[in-house]
């Protein structure tokens, strides 16, 4: 992956922006069909793609000690992820041998899984380890009876998960090294279901071109409107929202500049993912798609565990997120459930993203590539 700027390097192009009045820019313009928000088909075939890439399923946060885990339903599969008493996660398609009853639900610490129904019951690495009443099941291997396992990555901070056989290589996207500090701790999960595709959810937080119109009294009176920092790395994108206040860094020598509390830094990661660091917390959003106009949040927020040498304040850090859910977040999700209900006007046969969209853009010729290398082996 190619090196993101520093911390220095951008707030000098920040700067520079706010001196021009000008912002990054794309040099193409991407037009995706309006029909690619709507189609079954091509739904279907987008959550085939989903589960053939690794796609971030947790902070590994969330996963803090051996047997710890995380048992939720993703790109409809229900998954069960584990870290073990060897400290590696592990993630395995959450059903029994027996029957196929889910193992459990939500989220938790076990020394087993013991299935509700029959009791067989499974080690964290997946392994059948017991089934009441062996003698009624002659014949049966414990080694060929173990839970289905799933491909699992960790890597800067982040828990992947790839269902099914890979799209390419299996690579993990660009994921840059330590996005989630190994001293983040999690201090809250939220999930919620909105009436908008996927994409559409998506792409408001990939530009800036909006915040004064959309934003005019939460956000854009802390930041600016259509200035923003964009950097593209393999399929994914960095977006960056800076705060009014960067500007006092011109009193500052250049080695004490520090963008803490100063921006907003919202990695887009292929597919469904971002990571966006805010002036207190940081937020791991995940956008399931469940039907072509149907999506499921889950949101896992994070913050340092010591903060200019203090302990977390988590009070702190829960004004900030609630200040982020409840004026832009909802402003946003509001957007793209009218831009769904509008769909059925028909007024447009494919949506313009513009040289202020270039993340935008980005995103959607990555998923229509891997759709049509998917449409391509059938």
């Amino acid at each position: 992956m190619s090196a993101l700027l520093n911390d220095f390097d951008l707030v000098d192009r920040i700067l520079a922006h706010v001196e021009d009045k000008s912002t990054d820019k794309g040099t193409s313009v991407w037009r995706e069909p309006t029909a690619n928000y709507t189609c079954p088909e091509r739904f279907a075939a987008e959550l085939d793609v989903l589960r053939r890439v690794p796609m971030a399923f947790c902070p590994s946060a969330a996963l803090p000690e051996p047997g710890s885990y995380i048992a939720r339903t993703t790109v409809g599969t229900p998954l069960l992820v584990v870290r073990g008493t060897d400290g590696i996660v592990r993630g395995f398609r959450n059903a029994c041998r027996h029957r196929g009853m889910k193992l459990v639900e939500d989220d938790g610490c076990k020394r087993a899984f013991a299935c509700p129904y029959h009791a067989w019951t499974y080690g964290l690495d997946g392994s059948l380890r017991h089934i009441p009443g062996e003698e009624g099941f002659p014949g049966l291997d414990k080694n060929e009876h173990g839970l289905v396992p799933v491909t699992v990555h960790e890597k800067g901070g982040l828990v992947f998960v790839t269902q099914d056989t890979p799209l390419s290589d299996g690579a993990l996207p660009d994921v840059p090294d330590g996005l989630l500090p190994s001293d983040w701790i999690l201090f809250n999960r939220i999930e919620f279901d909105d009436k908008a595709n996927w994409k559409l959810i998506g792409e408001t937080s990939m530009e800036g071109y909006h915040i004064k119109a959309l934003h005019g009294q939460s956000f854009y009176p802390y930041g600016y409107d259509n200035l923003n920092v964009v950097e593209l790395h393999g399929r994914n994108s960095r977006i960056v929202f800076p705060f009014r206040r960067i500007e006092k860094l011109r009193q500052v020598p250049r080695e004490e500049w520090s963008v803490q509390g100063r921006l907003t830094d919202v990695h887009q990661l292929f597919p469904n993912t971002h990571v966006s660091f805010l002036s207190s917390h940081a937020m791991l959003v995940i956008l399931e798609p469940v039907t072509p106009s149907e999506t499921h949040w889950v949101i896992y927020q994070l913050a340092p565990r010591l903060k200019n040498g203090k302990p977390l304040d988590v009070a702190e850090a829960r004004r900030d997120a609630n200040f982020v859910q409840d004026a832009g977040l909802t402003e946003d999700r509001q957007a793209a459930c009218a831009i769904q209900a509008g769909l059925a006007a028909r007024a447009n046969s494919h949506f313009t993203f513009g040289h202020y969209e270039q993340a935008i853009g980005h995103f959607h010729r990555h998923l229509t590539e891997h759709v049509e290398k998917l449409m391509a082996r059938r």
